[in-house]
């Protein structure tokens, strides 16, 4: 695709890089694409599906240039589309050695870079000098599973520079695809953690049989309790109730699509935190969000968040749903 954008790679294999690149190539002649294992690659174009994910989605693998190693995939690239999962973020991206200071970056990861507890476009900007300018994030309310049966779905994209978020836009549009746009890049991505983060405490809900009245206390109370978080720590003129906020919080707490608030079900329903882990297929990405979060909030935010330190209780700290939840049940309103 000619413009600002240019050469588009997309950087991971899962099922939102796989959606992505579906919309991607909707739009754009060619694509590169890192998937790390070789042998995935073979069994991709052999198949004309990607092996694992989203496998009933199909593919002119003509149009796609293969790489396992990411070096290569970017490095012919202007425009990454990162959609790695936030717990193996940190291994594959460390792994880039190019200079990205001039290419664009688009971040579709719904999760914090651990140990760092940066936001991921945070993480580009203080590892490869990246500007604002060139850092854009994907954000919902959106699942891969319904890009892929084509859904009328929404994304919002954030970015510095608005014709930069609107090229992009063009990039991944559809029929089924509306994009909207904001230059709230940081409320986005916290908000997308934190989404995670209240659909394990919904799934747990569910899986308790606490009922829907109570979980529409929750959903509630958590939309507010995230205001309270993005206004302290990326304050500007921003209305929660937008489709990234509560429109993505929403999806994440009540949809089966939902990873999050399927792991979350499976302790409510009496599952241990690492036999809910092990019995998933794919990544709840809450799961880590949720230590990261709490980290930032006592360490430098120090907002009420009874909510986050309720699901933070439960994952790490060994206390039953019951308990955890009837400390915090008094507070919402």
């Amino acid at each position: 695709m000619a413009g600002r954008l240019g050469k588009i790679a997309v950087v991971g294999a899962g099922s939102w890089a796989t959606a992505l690149a579906k919309l991607l190539l909707n739009n754009n002649d060619r694509i590169n694409w890192y998937v790390r294992r070789p042998e995935r690659i073979e069994e991709f174009i052999r198949r004309g599906r990607n092996p694992v994910y989203l496998s009933d989605v199909t593919f002119d693998t003509a149009r796609i240039d293969f790489f396992s190693d990411i070096n290569e995939a970017v490095e012919g690239a202007d425009t990454l589309v990162v959609a790695i999962p936030s717990p193996y973020f940190k291994d594959e991206a460390g792994k880039i050695e190019v200079n990205l200071s001039g290419k664009n970056i688009v971040s579709a990861v719904k999760g914090l870079v651990p140990d760092e507890n940066l936001i991921v476009t945070q993480w580009f900007a203080t590892h490869f000098g990246c500007s604002d300018s060139n850092l854009l994030v994907i954000g919902g309310p959106c699942h891969a599973e319904e890009v892929a049966l084509d859904h009328l779905s929404y994304l919002t994209i954030g970015c510095h520079d608005l014709e930069k978020s609107l090229e992009f836009g063009h990039a991944i549009a559809g029929h089924k695809l509306r994009t909207i746009h904001s230059e709230d890049v940081a409320g986005i991505e916290y908000g997308a953690v934190l989404k995670n983060v209240y659909a394990i405490a919904a799934g747990i809900i569910d899986g308790m049989k606490g009922g829907d009245n109570f979980k529409a206390m929750l959903v509630c109370n958590a939309i507010r309790e995230m205001r309270r978080f993005v206004n302290a720590i990326a304050p500007m003129e921003r209305d929660i109730c937008r489709s990234a906020y509560l429109g993505d919080l929403l999806v994440t707490a009540y949809s089966l699509f939902s990873r999050n608030h399927n792991f979350g079900s499976m302790i409510g329903k009496g599952h241990s935190v690492k036999a809910a882990k092990m019995e998933m297929e794919m990544v709840a990405e809450g799961y880590y969000g949720t230590r990261c979060m709490h980290e930032i909030n006592d360490s430098t935010v120090n907002v009420d968040m009874p909510i986050l330190d309720c699901v933070y209780n439960i994952l790490y700290r060994g206390l039953t749903p019951r308990e955890a939840f009837g400390r915090i049940e008094s507070t919402f309103s």
